[in-house]
This record gives C-alpha cells, sequence and structure tokens, in this order.
C-alpha cells in the first residue's frame, strides 16, 4: 500500500513537471505595419511551426500608421515589438527601457515620392510644398532631413506644410499633396497600381540623402534581459523568426509565403500581385551582415544615431543613447 502510493505520488510530481517542461511559452510579438509582406517571415515562422518547435505560442498584433509599437511594448501589452530605430530611441531619450536585440532590415526603404508637375526636382524645391509624412514615431527621419536642409517644419510660418499621413496614397493622386512618404516595396507600388507613370513622379531616397535608418527592428524592455527565463524564449523567439524569414525569401517558396501572408492580411491588403511585390523588395532590404540575418551592426547602428542628432536645432534625442542595445541574444540564439 505504502509502495503503491509513493509511486502515485512520484507520478504526479513528474506529470506536474513534465507538464511545465513541455508547456509552450507565450509570447505577443507587436508588428510595425500592417499585415502584410512587410512581415512575411513571422507569419511564415508561425504557419510552418517553426515557433511551435521552438517551444513557443506566439500571439502576432498588426500595427499601422496610428500605432507606435515602441509605445505597446512600454505599456506591457507585448513581449517584442518591431519598430523603426529612431522610434525606439525617441522612446527611451524619454526614459523607456527599450533595447534592441536584433536587426530584421538592414537597408532602408524609405523614400519621398513626389508628383513631377509640382515643380519639384531636388530637395531644395520642396520649400513651400505640401509633403505627406506618417506619425506614430515613422516622422523623425523626415524631421532630421528637413533640418539637415534647413527648413523649419513647425511655427507659425513654416517652410514645409506637413500633412498627417495614413495609409494609401490618395494624398498625391488626388493632388492634395506634391509629395509623400512611401516604401520600396509598399506605397510605391500602390502609386504605379493607381495608374501613375514612373515618368511622372519624382522619387528621393532617404539611403541617397545621407539621412538613411534602420528600420524594422526587434525591441524588448530592458529587465526581461536581466532574466535567465525571459532570455531564453527570446533567444528561440529570434531563431525562429530568422527561420521563417530565410523560409519566406526562396524564390521558390514566394508563392507559399504570399498565401500565407493573405490568410492572414489585414483588410485591403489582399492583392496578391502586390504582395508578391511587396515580398520581392523586402527581401532586398534584409541582407547585409556576414553574422547573418538579424545581427546589428554597431557601425550602422551609430550612423544611425548621427543622423537623430543632427536634426539641430531640435535634434530628435536629447543626449547620445547608451545601452540602446544588445547582442546577448542574438549570440544566445545562434551560439555555435
Amino acid at each position: 500500500m505504502l509502495r503503491r502510493t509513493l509511486v502515485a505520488a512520484l507520478a504526479a510530481f513528474c506529470f506536474g513537471l513534465c507538464g511545465r517542461a513541455q508547456a509552450a511559452d507565450s509570447l505577443v510579438l507587436q508588428l510595425k505595419w500592417l499585415a502584410d509582406a512587410q512581415s512575411a517571415g513571422f507569419y511564415v515562422a508561425q504557419a510552418k511551426g517553426f515557433y511551435r518547435q521552438a517551444g513557443l505560442e506566439v500571439t502576432i498584433l498588426p500595427g499601422g500608421p496610428d500605432i507606435t509599437p515602441s509605445e505597446v511594448l512600454a505599456a506591457g501589452k507585448a513581449d517584442v515589438a518591431v519598430d523603426w530605430m529612431p522610434s525606439a530611441l525617441a522612446a527611451r531619450d524619454k526614459g523607456a527601457p527599450i533595447v534592441n536585440i536584433a536587426q530584421i532590415f538592414q537597408h532602408s526603404g524609405l523614400q519621398l515620392a513626389c508628383r513631377r508637375d509640382s515643380g519639384i526636382r531636388r530637395p531644395a524645391d520642396f520649400k513651400g510644398k505640401k509633403i505627406g509624412v506618417w506619425f506614430a514615431g515613422n516622422e523623425y527621419p523626415f524631421l532630421a532631413w528637413m533640418a539637415k536642409l534647413g527648413f523649419h517644419t513647425d511655427g507659425p510660418n513654416p517652410d514645409i506644410t506637413v500633412l498627417r499621413q495614413g495609409g494609401g496614397v490618395k494624398l498625391l493622386t488626388k493632388k492634395q499633396a506634391d509629395c509623400i512618404s512611401t516604401m520600396t516595396y509598399n506605397e510605391y507600388g500602390q502609386l504605379l497600381d493607381a495608374g501613375m507613370k514612373p515618368s511622372e513622379l519624382v522619387v528621393f531616397r532617404y539611403d541617397d540623402q545621407g539621412v538613411a535608418v534602420l528600420e524594422d527592428g526587434f525591441y524588448v524592455l530592458q529587465p526581461a534581459l536581466t532574466d535567465p527565463d525571459k532570455v531564453d524564449p527570446l533567444a528561440r523567439f529570434l531563431r525562429a523568426s530568422v527561420e521563417g524569414w530565410r523560409y519566406a525569401m526562396v524564390p521558390e517558396h514566394q508563392a507559399e509565403t504570399v498565401a500565407i501572408v493573405l490568410r492572414n492580411a489585414s483588410p485591403g491588403m489582399t492583392d496578391a500581385p502586390h504582395q508578391q511585390r511587396m515580398l520581392r523588395e523586402v527581401a532586398r532590404l534584409i541582407p547585409g551582415t556576414d553574422r547573418g540575418i538579424g545581427y546589428l551592426d554597431p557601425a550602422t547602428y551609430q550612423r544611425t544615431v548621427d543622423v537623430l542628432l543632427s536634426a539641430t536645432p531640435n535634434p530628435v534625442l536629447r543626449q547620445k543613447p547608451d545601452g540602446a542595445w544588445t547582442h546577448a541574444v542574438w549570440d544566445k540564439a545562434f551560439a555555435r
């Protein structure tokens, strides 16, 4: 009788331990933009079971023009946020303990697309024009660029009228703006789909203007990095996400990847040819370092910081950031 009781107790104890060991770690990911091919790798990782195989249950929250991922993260509503570095650094500058743990996009896709019939041919021609800009943290690269050009964007007599831009491209196609913000992989294609010809547009890539900044990266709160029980699932999440992106970028997987994206796409983002084009263009922005997808190059990080600090007389950052990034999670995820 005693023996049976001990066996039963040990079995119950083992069941409890095993159940906890096998339970998936829950993690919430806040995206930068609407659910589309910009986030294809994450949806592929979820659909192909890469997260599940890593012992994770990942909830993916779409973003949008009025959502600031760093604010969602700081409010404790997500464990990881995909955000542009200027937005994350600006939030950190204001006191939020936000840290970059990986950098998915290594190159900038941001640009201004202007109507040729507006008379704009060079950046100096922006003066007196109406320009559409995304806010929710996306305005910082634009403000830094305008400061570099010596243009005032606020006050009673601004040099440029800044229009708050939402999703879509109607501000430009309806001639409500002279220029709008576009991404190489999204809105520029939307302009072409709307009937505008490349010859009707003058495009200024931030990369070409010396004001390119790092865009989609992974951010977490500093306290998570001091807890081994949280660093481990973050490392597994990063590894599985990179696996998703590697799969998504293989040309032979494009049709499958787009089908996965379309199953998750936000309303208005279900145009398959557009998503295919997005995926091809996004894939151009991801490779960039010999360490692999997700590795943050310190030199590129510093370039972003320099752009934000140089936006005088009103720099985006009040001081040079310290401790704003770490390779600790990347090293754990890909330790050899």
